[in-house]
């Protein structure tokens, strides 16, 4: 690829959360803490599912199919952040800036996407808890999780594709820790329209469906839970779905935080990616708490 001023593109500067020295340690030792956290609490979940047989149950297979995904989401950009801060380097190739924004972006539309199926399936648990094992038999559950990775892969591949077709100019300095898609548009000299354009489409697609589904599935249950007569019976009701909740509304609580707000531009340009680590790492106790609650 050529950029604007001739030359070859073969990196670019990460340039971090900030440039006081001082500060390093600090941040190093912050984040890493918040990724071991997120690494360890979301490996013991899929251990516990995967040794245990009384587990092996669709809602369980969807939430260490979750935990897989939150390890590599969170894996594709805080381990490159920790080596820069302890190399004290801020390079990342083009091929690398490349991936990296594949996987960042895939992983985080998978996350979106099994939630969702993690919502239907506590629909069908509620709502048709005779036909439950029927409806969510081995083969549905593993399609569903196998359409939800086919279409994060190709809505990952059309984006990566479309900013390697763009043009760079002299300045390669990415104002964050990874290479943020929106953040590598601001250096093109191309014209980012089309890009833009082909986000906004997926975000309302592959963001807004989803989320359209999660609230129907939660209008039909909470319609049956209050049809429940006893108040122990809409409590356990309740009880095998709170927990997916509660990530539900800390995955778009934060998005909606992040991008809606008054202080949008500020808020995206500093605290976007720390939100989605702490984002990650809450994920993490919650699937916990969920897994242990229930069992």
């Amino acid at each position: 690829m050529e950029p604007g001023n001739g030359t070859q593109i073969s990196e670019f500067l990460l340039l971090g959360l900030s440039q006081a020295l001082e500060l390093q340690p600090l941040i190093f030792g912050l984040f890493l803490s918040m990724y071991l956290v997120t690494v360890l609490g979301n490996l013991l979940i899929i251990l516990a599912v995967s040794s245990d047989s009384h587990l092996h149950m669709p809602m369980y297979f969807f939430l260490s199919n979750l935990s897989l995904v939150d390890i590599c989401f969170t894996s594709i950009t805080i381990p490159k952040m920790l080596w820069n801060i302890q190399a004290q380097s801020k390079v990342i190739t083009y091929e690398g800036c490349i991936t990296q924004m594949y996987f960042y972006t895939l992983f985080a539309v998978l996350d979106n996407f099994i939630l969702t199926v993690m919502a239907y399936d506590r629909f069908v648990a509620i709502c048709h808890p005779l036909y439950y094992m029927v409806i969510m038999n081995p083969r549905l559950c593993g399609l569903l999780v196998l359409v939800s990775w086919i279409m994060s892969g190709l809505n990952s591949l059309l984006q990566s594709v479309m900013v390697s077709q763009l043009s760079f100019c002299t300045d390669f300095e990415i104002a964050h820790y990874f290479c943020e898609i929106q953040q590598v548009f601001q250096l093109a000299c191309s014209d980012t329209f089309l890009n833009n354009m082909v986000i906004y489409f997926a975000a309302v697609l592959l963001g807004g469906g989803p989320l359209a589904g999660i609230l129907y599935s939660y209008s039909k249950i909470l319609s049956s839970i209050c049809g429940i007569p006893s108040a122990q019976g809409k409590y356990k009701a309740f009880s095998t779905c709170a927990s997916h909740l509660w990530v539900v509304s800390l995955f778009y609580g934060t998005i909606l935080g992040v991008y809606l707000s008054s202080a949008a531009t500020i808020v995206e340009e500093h605290l976007r990616p720390e939100l989605s680590l702490i984002c990650s790492s809450l994920f993490s106790i919650a699937l916990t708490a969920q897994l242990f609650l229930i069992m």
